[in-house]
């Protein structure tokens, strides 16, 4: 799952958000117009929508109305329009958070990872299943063939993080940066410990592992079983 679904004409501006967020271990997609942006999501889930106003053909409001007769995704408007009258709308066609231009980086960071939080708080509440696992999220505890699983804070959102990109290669540096954070002073190596526990944990054959699979050279991929 991609984290962030930017949707921005202005390709310098959009440049700009992209590298810092990807600074700040998100992952981005960028659609230039709201139509390309509703196309593209057709075919992949987002955690969280940045959706500029003065777009090209339909406009911002328009997106915001189409999205929300099919999706609950959390929108943040980033705009130069700041009139009451533009938020308010942006408001009522289910925008969640409405930020002006220019965009201050790390208020956009706070802000969100403020929208994930109470998102995946809202949506935390029913029990996951993957094939034999069963994760309860709001409960922190995992059950594996209906037994219960040990697992650690680390080993528990890396198990979270993987079952909700079912056969997603996610790469290593997105994973460490999710997990422990990008400022972190633990070690890369440190994934790599976490990832081999979870396997003798979740694994018939942690030696030849069907759910957790390693892509070479890039990252690790979640497969149901």
């Amino acid at each position: 799952m991609i984290d962030i679904l930017l949707i921005e004409d202005h390709v310098e501006l959009a440049n700009l958000i992209d590298a810092f967020l990807k600074k700040k271990g998100f992952s981005l997609w960028h659609a230039a117009d709201a139509e390309s942006a509703l196309d593209w999501l057709k075919d992949h889930d987002v955690q969280i929508i940045l959706l500029d106003i003065t777009l090209p053909n339909m406009d911002g409001f328009g997106f915001c109305k189409a999205l929300r007769s099919t999706s609950d995704v959390p929108i943040m408007i980033l705009s130069a329009r700041c009139d009451k009258g533009d938020k308010l709308l942006g408001y009522e066609l289910g925008a969640d958070d409405y930020m002006e231009k220019p965009i201050d980086p790390d208020l956009l960071t706070a802000k969100i990872n403020a929208l994930l939080f109470r998102f995946n708080t809202k949506h935390s509440g029913k029990p996951i299943h993957s094939g034999a696992l069963c994760i309860d999220s709001a409960a922190h505890k995992v059950s594996f063939h209906q037994q219960p699983l040990e697992l650690n804070v680390k080993e528990f959102e890396l198990l979270l993080l993987f079952v909700r990109n079912p056969g997603k290669t996610l790469h290593k540096e997105y994973l460490f940066n999710q997990i422990w954070g990008a400022d972190s002073d633990s070690e890369n190596q440190t994934l790599t410990v976490h990832i081999k526990m979870l396997r003798s944990k979740i694994e018939e054959n942690p030696r030849q592992p069907q759910r957790i699979r390693t892509v070479w050279g890039v990252g690790y991929r979640y497969e149901e079983v």
